[in-house]
């Protein structure tokens, strides 16, 4: 959606388009919102024991389970904020930057 501002500086307040209204029901698969993020939880596999308390805690869903194991973190909609990583018992989740982040994505990709 864009708006035409042009002339704005003689708008009266009812001129003025609404911000920040989702207009029609959101689904996480139209609203990626993992680009938010500043920090990036990262998963350690050797530390895990499977008990999903990150699953039961996470705010956005975004704790991969496949059958009954924790397999991965949804980047897309992650938004960084950390929950997983303070209620994990056995320290398996740590934060990242997410610039820090995408360097070592970049390098493991080379």
């Amino acid at each position: 959606m864009s708006w035409d501002y042009s002339g704005n500086e003689q708008w009266t307040w009812d001129q003025i388009p609404l911000g920040a209204m989702t207009l029609e029901g959101g689904t996480a698969t139209g609203h990626k919102t993992g680009d938010w993020r500043v920090q990036r939880p990262i998963w350690h596999t050797d530390k895990c024991k499977q008990c999903l308390i990150c699953w039961m805690h996470c705010p956005d869903s975004s704790i991969k389970v496949s059958e009954q194991k924790m397999c991965g973190v949804d980047y897309e909609h992650c938004k960084g904020c950390g929950v997983c990583v303070q209620v994990c018992p056995f320290n398996a989740l740590s934060m990242m930057s997410e610039k820090d982040a995408r360097e070592l994505d970049e390098k493991e990709a080379n």
